[in-house]
């Protein structure tokens, strides 16, 4: 699927104070712990525990989230479908759309049982 201007902007529109509870929710349906969603988070972002709960508290948009972030240099090694776009095939233009892709990819990954090592890249040396 191609991402169109008006998807990216209600994309960048939505509080993410008001989709971490979802994506909590199903982490711990598939047992995993709140120091695992928060690891993930903070190794795209660079946001720890402390910031993360200040943003959820200042009911930031995911744009403002992605653009006080720190996108983790490996990010680009996040591949593949979630929600029927390809990860790697969405255009620069739409940033914010791609990054928003990248944190429910790890947040799928970890759902699915994948191990820490692998949902947070490093490059092969």
């Amino acid at each position: 699927m191609k991402v169109t201007a008006e998807k990216n902007e209600k994309v960048a529109n939505m509080i993410f104070a008001s989709i971490y509870p979802l994506y909590w929710n199903r982490l711990k349906k598939h047992g995993r712990t709140k120091e695992e969603f928060h690891q993930v988070i903070e190794w795209l972002t660079g946001f720890d525990e402390k910031k993360i709960q200040s943003l959820i508290e200042e009911k930031v948009t995911f744009r403002t989230f992605f653009e006080k972030a720190k996108i983790h240099p490996n990010a680009h090694m996040i591949k593949g479908v979630v929600c029927g776009y390809r990860i790697e095939e969405i255009e620069d233009e739409f940033e914010l759309y791609r990054q928003c892709r990248y944190l429910e990819k790890l947040i799928d990954e970890l759902a699915k049982g994948r191990k820490m090592e692998k949902i947070l890249r490093e490059e092969r040396k």
